[in-house]
């Protein structure tokens, strides 16, 4: 049975035009003129029987009926690009830029790194962390990884979506040696009284633990505080305290046993880890592979 498909040129037109926001802009993407924009996104109206845009004084907005139709098919289009790009390689050297905060660049992504090479070696990746990430242009950027709860107000105007990519919760750490100076079975008193090492922007998550855990305590002042993990990790593996941290960033630390958890409470965090698609890079065949690749292996 043949599929009931519209032409490809009148979806590419539609999908363009959407994302531009305007019939002008998708002509210049698509090497064609507006009027010949215009008259495939009639024809494919005319074919589905609706109207998917509202035509304004300045450029067009999708209608409702426009909104539901765009998400399948630019995952349709997205899902060819893929299936073409990892069949049939790339069309030359191709360059992946990523800004990701440095934490999650040395603990989670490039562990993992050498198999999306193997994969996909005409990709080359440019990682940049958030400490030089003001000097570099963000529109040079096609991803960004970023920490919080998936709501930033500077993101730009046709960024995609946040997309989450980790379920976050904080757990304490500390080397073996510390922990065998708090005796055989570590309380989270006996914790909070020794010596802390604090995540700058995450000092409250202590109280929040206690708070879940019903513990009345204090929390002793920081012995030293790190606005990274990695620091904080490897303060805490040379067996300077206890640290509150993300299970993700602390888990190479606990499989090599430069760190273990003295209790077992964690804390469940309401942000995350979200991955965002700038502008003119959503639909790149690197990008889209490399968001593919990166949903499989962290769904391991």
């Amino acid at each position: 049975m043949g599929y009931q498909l519209p032409p490809v040129a009148w979806l590419r037109a539609f999908e363009a035009a959407a994302r531009h926001s305007s019939f002008a802009a998708a002509a210049s993407e698509l090497n064609m003129t507006a009027a010949s924009v215009s008259h495939q996104i009639r024809s494919l109206e005319k074919r589905l029987g609706f109207g998917l845009f509202e035509r304004l004084p300045r450029g067009v907005r999708l209608s409702d009926m426009g909104a539901a139709y765009l998400p399948a098919v630019r995952r349709a289009f997205e899902d060819l690009s893929v299936a073409t790009t990892g069949i049939f390689g790339s069309l030359g050297e191709r360059t992946l830029r990523i800004r990701l905060p440095i934490s999650y660049a040395a603990l989670v992504l490039t562990p993992l790194l050498p198999e999306f090479h193997r994969r996909y070696p005409a990709i080359d990746l440019q990682l940049c962390t958030t400490i030089w990430g003001d000097g570099l242009n963000r529109d040079a950027l096609d991803i960004d990884i970023r920490y919080g709860d998936g709501h930033w107000t500077d993101l730009p105007v046709q960024s995609g979506q946040p997309e989450k990519i980790s379920v976050e919760k904080s757990i304490i750490v500390c080397s073996p040696d510390y922990a065998d100076r708090l005796g055989s079975a570590p309380t989270l008193d006996a914790l909070c009284a020794g010596e802390i090492i604090q995540i700058m922007g995450c000092e409250s998550l202590w109280n929040d633990l206690l708070k879940q855990e019903g513990v009345d305590a204090a929390v002793a002042s920081a012995t030293v505080k790190s606005d990274t993990s990695l620091v904080a990790l490897d303060y805490a593996a040379a067996g300077a305290g206890a640290v509150l941290v993300l299970d993700a960033f602390a888990a190479p630390y606990l499989r090599s046993g430069r760190l273990v958890r003295p209790v077992e409470a964690a804390l469940e965090t309401r942000q995350g880890h979200y991955l965002i698609r700038r502008p003119d890079s959503q639909h790149k065949p690197e990008v889209l592979l490399f968001c593919d690749w990166l949903s499989e292996v962290l769904a391991r």
